[in-house]
Parts: structure tokens; sequence; C-alpha cells
């Protein structure tokens, strides 16, 4: 039996498929640029971006001249038209979710309706599609990631750096017992090991391993300083860079966007640079001399009330800070403090850990 022969469209149905099909690219292309540039400004993923554009130029190179001339706004019923779920979109990955929906259901739209007109552009539809899919996981994970570390980060305000002491892991372990919840492993070059020879990078493998594991067993964050190679090999939650480290902007490409960077300032163009720079928190000192920066002159209290004034990021007070600094701090604006001896040289690291959190009016 033969088949009875379809009628071809009439002018009609051709101009509204076009119609149709102009407004569906422009909703995926739209989309796209809205993952593209959060993947951009707020991931820092250069490989997300790539991925995104790459889409959004593919259906950019299909959508020709007789789409957009077939487009007639004045007479869409559907033109302008709102949701209510739209102003429920508080947060950045339900903004990523709802877009990335749209992207699909216009490619899907586009898919069913090219297939005879343009079936090239109904087979790139459908393979940005399934393409989509795999982006879409990826660009909400990096965002999950990289919101819980620094909604973490902002509950924190007593930030203890290590250094280079006997029994490392009781102390910090001792410190987190005490309500510390984000801990920085810090072994300069030519600090003593535990053999009193200088540190080398395999003691400083295993201490930051064995830290990073007592962190995550209490829920705090585990930092390390300087080393972005050795943050990466213990996966830590981020990584502390000094004015003479790696850039911020280099770190974050090799980190990725779900990790923290915090950056060390000793002026106000220093940490404006570092919130340029995409930087997460800053130390602000030394606010005193220490011997833990050897040579470095204090900053005082008025880069203090500076940085209080203007920092849009936490920032934490640093340098020879013990219990009697912390009043005169808080009268300057400082919400946070870094130490290292108020905690490593204290006979009980718990209740110093304590009391320094009782006088920031804390409890971690």
């Amino acid at each position: 039996m033969v088949a009875p022969e379809v009628p071809p469209p009439s002018p009609q149905a051709e101009a509204a498929v076009q119609r149709l099909l102009d407004a569906n690219l422009d909703r995926a292309r739209e989309g796209l640029r809205v993952l593209e540039d959060w993947a951009r400004f707020g991931l820092g993923r250069a490989d997300l971006v790539a991925r995104t554009k790459d889409m959004r130029q593919r259906l950019g190179r299909l959508h020709g001249a007789p789409y957009k001339f077939a487009r007639h706004t004045a007479t869409d019923p559907g033109a302008g038209m709102t949701h209510p779920a739209q102003a429920e979109r508080r947060d950045p990955p339900q903004v990523v979710a709802a877009n990335a929906a749209r992207v699909q259901e216009a490619l899907r739209v586009i898919e069913e309706f090219a297939r005879a007109p343009d079936p090239a552009l109904a087979a790139e539809a459908a393979a940005i599609r399934y393409e989509l899919y795999d982006l879409e996981v990826e660009l909400l994970r990096a965002g999950g990631e990289a919101e819980s570390r620094r909604l973490a980060l902002a509950q924190c305000h007593l930030y203890l750096v290590t250094s280079p002491i006997p029994d490392l892991e009781r102390v910090v372990g001792a410190a987190i017992a005490g309500g510390v919840r984000l801990v920085q492993y810090r072994a300069k070059e030519g600090s003593p090991g535990a053999a009193g020879q200088p540190i080398d990078d395999q003691e400083r493998l295993r201490q930051a391993r064995a830290l990073r594991a007592l962190c995550a067993r209490h829920g705090a964050l585990f930092i390390v300083n300087d080393r972005v190679d050795l943050a990466l090999a213990v996966e830590a939650d981020g990584v502390h860079l000094g004015q003479g480290d790696l850039p911020p902007a280099l770190a974050r490409r090799l980190l990725g966007p779900e990790r923290l960077i915090g950056r060390s300032t000793h002026g106000l163009d220093q940490l404006r640079q570092a919130v340029r720079d995409g930087c997460d928190y800053v130390g602000v000192g030394p606010v005193r001399a220490t011997p833990t920066k050897p040579g470095r002159s204090p900053v005082g209290l008025d880069y203090v009330r500076a940085a209080a004034a203007e920092c849009p990021i936490p920032f934490f007070a640093i340098g020879g800070i013990g219990m009697e600094e912390v009043p005169e701090l808080l009268a300057a604006g400082a919400a946070r403090v870094a130490v290292v001896r108020a905690i490593t040289a204290a006979v009980d690291p718990q209740g110093a850990s304590r009391a320094l959190l009782q006088a920031l009016g804390r409890s971690s």
C-alpha cells in the first residue's frame, strides 16, 4: 500500500515555524550566555566558559537571516510574559538550574520543528542538548562546593595559623575542641622538622594530610600556606598567599573556583588589589611586631580601621595578637583575628581558643 502524499506546508505554516525557531534560538543563546557569565565571573572556570561559549556560537552560526527576518514581536502573544517563579530565584544555583532548563527546552523545540526545514540545525540542537545535561551538573557542583566553603568562612572569627612545634596534631586538635573552625598549615623553608633538621616536602605532606583529616572530621576549614601543590595534594579547602607568592589569578586557575584563596595585605592598595583579584578573605597586618614576620614593620590599628571601613570580604587582623589586643581590635572594627603563638604556645590550647572566642563574642 502506498502511503498518501503529505502536502507541503503552507506559506503561513512555514512563516510560523521560522518565527518559532527564531524565538527558541534566541532563548537558547540567551540562556547559554547566562551560564557562560556565571562560569566566568562567578566560578572563574575558564574550561566551563569555553564549553558554554562553544555551544552558544554553534547555535549562532545556524541562526540565519531567514529566521531573524521572520521575527515580529508586536504580534507575539507571549512577548513580555513572566511567571512568579522568576522572582523566587534568589541565589546563583537557582539561576543556573533555571537557565539550563530554559536552554534544554528551547533546544528540544528546535530539534522537533527543524527536522524537515533545517536538518543541520535539528542535529546540532540535539547534540548540544545532550552536552548541556553534563555541563549543568558541573556548573551546579562547582557553585555548591564554593558556596559551602564561603558560607563556612563567613562564620569563622578565630583563625589558627600553625607553627613548627612538637605534637602539632594534638595542639590543633585541642584548638578545634576549643571552637576553632579555620586552620592554616604553615611550614616555611628552613622550619625544623621532627628530627630537628629542616623540614622537607615528605614531612610537610605527612603533617598536612594528618591535619586535613583532623579538620575534616570536625567540620573545620583547612588552608595551606603558600603551596598550591600541597593544597591540591591533600585536598585542602584553600590556600593562603603572601605578597611574594603566586598571583591569585594563577592560583585560581590551578585550584578551581570551589577552593578558598586568602591573601596577606599590609596596606589598602594591597587589600583593594586582593579584592579585585577575587580573593575570598585577606589578612590585615601585622598589627604588632611578631617573630613569625621578622623585619616586617607593624601597621598598627590605623590599617585595621581602614580595612573595617571598606573591605567587602572577610578580613582577619593578624600579627602579635593575644587576649590583650582583642578589645582594641574590636573597637577598631575588626571582627576576626588570626593567631599563632596565642594558641600554639599556650599551656592549654583548648582553653586559650575558647577564651579568645569568648573575647570576640563568638563560639567559632
